[in-house]
C-alpha cells in the first residue's frame, strides 16, 4: 500500500486533483443511472487515437451487434474523431461525461492501461484503495513481449487480459500473476483486418519504438538535449546513410521513417536529403494502413513487428542500445530477438544495410506460414467475435 501511494504521488498533478472532485460530483448521479442503464460498455484507447484494438472492437460491435449498448471515448480534437463519430455514441475523453459513463459502465474496455478519465485517480481508486468493480477488459496495445511489471496483476487487477500469441499467453499466465480465468487467448481485434492485404512492394517501413527516459516529461530529462542522445544520433545517422540512399535508388524503393507516437514530438529534429525517404507525422497516417501496405519492416524493440509477422512479411531488428533499454525500460521477456525465424538481428548500422540489401536481392520473401501459425494459432478474422463472446460470458 505504501509503495503504491508513493508511486501515485510521484506523478500526481493539479489536474489529477481536480479529477478527484469531478469523480465525487458525478458519482451519486452515476450510481442512480446504473439502476436504469444495464449492460452498457465503454471503449477507449489513447485519448488522441482511434486506430488500435479498442477502435476495431468498437467498430465490429456497432456493425455486428448493433443492439449492444456501447460508446467510444476520444478527444474531440483528435484527427480520428470524425472517423469514429459515425459509428455510434462518442464521449468526450477526460471530461465529466467520461467520469459519468465510466462509473455507469458494466464493462470498461481499453487497449491502454491508462485509458480512463484520469489515469492517476483511477489507479488510486482501483489498485491502491481497491475500490473496483470486476469489469475491466484489457485489449492490449501490442503483443506483450517484455517483462513489463506495470502490467502484473497486482498493479492492474484486469478482469480479462486478452492475448493473441501462444507464447505470449503462456508467459502472461506464468509470469504476470493473473488467475487462470483472467487471461484469454482470443486474438487482437485489429488482426481481423490483416488478411488479404494489398502490399506496396516498393515501400519499406522503419518504426523505432519509444524510450521512456526520453519520451516523457520528468525532472530527470527536463534539461534533455534530444540531438545529443544516442537514440537521435543513431536513427538520424540511419536515415542519412549514403548506403541506404544507394540501395533505395538501386532497387527503386521508398522508405517511411515512422517513430513511435511518444517520440513524435521530436520529429522536427530528424532530417534527410534523400527524396525517397519520408519522415512520417502520425497525424497524417493510419498506422494499420501503413503496416498493411509496407513490404518490409525495420524496428528496434517495437512489438508492432508482430502485426507484420502475422502478415508473413520480413522484419529486421536494429538494437544499438539493448543494454540500456533492458535496464531502463523493459526487462527481457520470453522472446529472443537474436535468434528468431521471424527476422534478422543486429546492433550496428552496417549490418542493417547488409541484411537490407540481401532482403532486397531475395525479393523480400515471405515468412513460412507454418512458423506464423505456431505463434498465432487463431489466425483468422474472428478475433473481435471471440472477444465479444468472452466479455458477454457466452
Amino acid at each position: 500500500m505504501q509503495y503504491s501511494l508513493k508511486r501515485v504521488f510521484n506523478f500526481i498533478k493539479l489536474k489529477d486533483i481536480l479529477h478527484i472532485f469531478l469523480a465525487m460530483i458525478v458519482f451519486p448521479f452515476a450510481i442512480i443511472a446504473k439502476i436504469f442503464i444495464r449492460e452498457f460498455w465503454l471503449v477507449c484507447e489513447d485519448e488522441n487515437e482511434a486506430r488500435d484494438n479498442g477502435y476495431w472492437f468498437f467498430k465490429w460491435v456497432r456493425e455486428n451487434r448493433p443492439k449492444q449498448k456501447i460508446a467510444y471515448t476520444i478527444n474531440i480534437k483528435s484527427p480520428d474523431y470524425q472517423k469514429v463519430k459515425p459509428l455510434g455514441k462518442v464521449i468526450r475523453y477526460g471530461f465529466i461525461a467520461h467520469w459519468f459513463w465510466y462509473i455507469v459502465a458494466d464493462k470498461n474496455i481499453s487497449s491502454q492501461k491508462g485509458g480512463k478519465p484520469n489515469a492517476a485517480v483511477c489507479y488510486l481508486f482501483e489498485v491502491v484503495l481497491k475500490m473496483r468493480k470486476k469489469n475491466r477488459v484489457f485489449l492490449q496495445h501490442g503483443v506483450t513481449i517484455n517483462d513489463a511489471e506495470w502490467l502484473y496483476y497486482k498493479n492492474c487487477y484486469f478482469d480479462l487480459f486478452v492475448a493473441s500469441a501462444k507464447p505470449e499467453y503462456e508467459y502472461l499466465k506464468k509470469r504476470f500473476g493473473y488467475p487462470d480465468n483472467k487471461v484469454a487467448l482470443l486474438g487482437f481485434s485489429r488482426f481481423d483486418n490483416l488478411h488479404d492485404v494489398e502490399v506496396d512492394k516498393n515501400l519499406i517501413l522503419v518504426m523505432p519504438t519509444w524510450r521512456n527516459w526520453l519520451g516523457r516529461s520528468s525532472k530527470e530529462n527536463k534539461d534533455l538535449v534530444f540531438t545529443e542522445t544516442e537514440y537521435f544520433i543513431k536513427w538520424n545517422s540511419f536515415i542519412s546513410c549514403n548506403k541506404l540512399h544507394e540501395l533505395l535508388k538501386k532497387y527503386n524503393k521508398k522508405l517511411m521513417f515512422f517513430p513511435h507516437r511518444n517520440m513524435q514530438k521530436f520529429l522536427q529534429f530528424f532530417t534527410t536529403d534523400c527524396d525517397r525517404i519520408e519522415i512520417a507525422d502520425w497525424k497524417k497516417y493510419d498506422i494499420q494502413d501503413v503496416l498493411k501496405r509496407s513490404a518490409l519492416m525495420i524496428t528496434d524493440y517495437s512489438s508492432v513487428f508482430f502485426d507484420f509477422a502475422y502478415m508473413r512479411k520480413p522484419v529486421l531488428f536494429y538494437q544499438f542500445d539493448e543494454k540500456e533499454y533492458r535496464q531502463r525500460q523493459y526487462g527481457q521477456g520470453y522472446f529472443n530477438y537474436r535468434d528468431t525465424v521471424l527476422g534478422k538481428w543486429t546492433d550496428d548500422e552496417s549490418s542493417v544495410m547488409e541484411y537490407l540489401e540481401k532482403s532486397l536481392v531475395d525479393g523480400m520473401s515471405l515468412v513460412d506460414e507454418s512458423v506464423i501459425r505456431e505463434f498465432f494459432p487463431l489466425w483468422d478474422k474472428n478475433n473481435s467475435e471471440r472477444i465479444y463472446n468472452a466479455i458477454k460470458g457466452d
